[in-house]
């Protein structure tokens, strides 16, 4: 297992460097000169100089890059143009709320999705085909809604109508109960595109399972229903629904970014969009590589969960 990981952590240090590399090529390769931009047109070449010289601008094309890669290594990325705050400090501020937010709707996601799919699978092998349809039509609806148009349409429901969880203010981290009706709309945004997807994925592949010859054995020894559903099927289809989970946490990250715009949750997608429209670009590099290295690491531990679920991988 030890071998595994090691092997597994090796692969991860080309494609971190090629996330690196494209990070710092994207500010470079803006046509004319970055400083400029950003400075705006009244502004005096002594400015535009002082900015150059923030952004190691002077320097030549790979000492920029050697002393990117160094100080991103010690998770140094400068100080905002905006605020001047280090851009560390703006990152551990806004990451606990993305944290949150993430884990609370991937959670939410699996505990309604694997169950829901499971049940459906097990009701069309038992030739209860209407519950099935429903729900695939369902599910594929849902799919299809855009995360920003579901917000704003829950936010005007469930806040302005009903008045249940409001839409924006402080995120008191000392009371739960204030914290949770804070985050419930966001949270259910960002489930309900998973829901979908996995549910179905759940669905088909439990199916598959169900057809097999051993689950017909463990039925035909007088193995209890739920026992052969849960204890066998669902454990054996489990590696699809692992897969479509780890690429589900990209479109997650994604989603993030507007839902935590939209009901001002101060995360990091809430200080990425503001930095795009500031021009804060050191804030928007280091932005743009953790959320690309979160996604990294989600595959990393997809590859490890892989193992669990089927010890044959690691072989």
């Amino acid at each position: 297992m030890t071998g595994y990981v090691a092997g597994k952590g090796l692969q991860l240090i080309p494609t971190v460097l090629g996330v690196m590399t494209l990070v710092f090529l994207m500010l470079r390769l803006i046509p004319g000169d970055p400083a400029t931009y950003i400075a705006g047109e009244a502004t005096t070449q002594a400015q535009i100089e002082i900015i150059r010289e923030r952004l190691g601008l002077n320097a030549s094309f790979g000492a920029q890059y050697v002393n990117y890669v160094a100080d991103a290594v010690q998770l140094d990325f400068g100080r905002s143009l905006v605020t001047n705050r280090p851009v560390i400090d703006m990152i551990e501020d806004a990451l606990p709320a993305t944290l949150l937010i993430g884990f609370l709707s991937l959670l939410l996601t699996f505990a309604i999705s694997v169950p829901l799919g499971t049940v459906c699978a097990l009701l069309a092998s038992q030739g209860k085909g209407t519950f099935d349809q429903v729900l695939i039509f369902v599910t594929m609806a849902l799919d299809q809604l855009p995360g920003f148009w579901l917000a704003l349409v829950l936010m005007l429901a469930f806040t302005l109508h009903l008045g249940w969880f409001p839409a924006t203010g402080v995120m008191e981290w000392g009371d739960p109960i204030s914290l949770l009706k804070r985050i419930a709309v966001p949270l259910i945004v960002l489930s309900i595109g998973g829901i979908a997807s996995i549910s179905r994925v759940t669905r088909t592949s439990v199916l598959e399972v169900l057809n097999e010859d051993y689950i017909r054995s463990a039925r035909a020894m007088g193995t209890p229903d739920r026992s052969v559903l849960f204890k066998h099927a669902l454990r054996n289809a489990l590696l699809p629904i692992v897969t479509i989970a780890g690429l589900g946490f990209g479109r997650l990250l994604s989603g993030a970014i507007i839902i935590e715009s939209i009901f001002s949750i101060p995360g990091m997608g809430t200080v990425l969009i503001r930095a795009i429209q500031g021009r804060d670009y050191p804030v928007v590099q280091a932005l743009v590589l953790i959320y690309a290295l979160m996604f990294v690491m989600m595959n990393l531990i997809t590859d490890l969960i892989y193992t669990k679920v089927d010890p044959r991988v690691k072989l």
